[in-house]
């Protein structure tokens, strides 16, 4: 049982988490999105619901927003803190290789564009977050912030 104190302290300094999912198709291509509601080209990803685990948001986020079924284990590649999103924000960031990919989905309420690119041939506007994701998987050092 959470004392008082203990449930404030939660309540004031609670975090949210959110997933990002770097996929890769079997020509090295990456997956990335683009939303309704924010400017720029991301991983997938989304928030982690109310009883859900981190894998599971990845993979609902990976068949909601892009139509693409991780066939195979997701890889935890990294845990960042997101300052930009109320201070207590953190992604976590899996990696997933083996897709099952259905059709393009058509534009949604939260999506434009799903689709795969070459990692040299990244469109305009990829997001500096999911460069300096991008650049850590090519063997740059990490960082702790997203």
């Amino acid at each position: 049982m959470l004392s008082a104190l203990s449930l404030l302290r939660r309540v004031r300094h609670g975090m949210t988490l959110g997933v990002r999912i770097l996929a890769t198709d079997e020509a090295g291509r990456l997956l990335l999105v683009r939303h309704t509601y924010v400017s720029g080209w991301h991983f997938p990803g989304g928030g982690v619901d109310l009883g859900e685990t981190a894998e599971e948001a990845a993979r609902r986020e990976l068949r909601e927003e892009a139509n693409v079924e991780a066939a195979g284990p997701l890889t935890l590649s990294g845990f960042y803190f997101n300052p930009l999103v109320g201070g207590r924000d953190h992604v976590a960031l899996y990696r997933a290789t083996r897709l099952v990919i259905g059709p393009r989905p058509e534009k949604t309420l939260e999506i434009v564009a799903a689709d795969f690119f070459p990692p040299d041939a990244l469109p305009e506007g990829t997001t500096p977050a999911t460069l300096r994701r991008i650049a850590e998987w090519q063997g740059a050092p990490p960082s702790d912030r997203w």
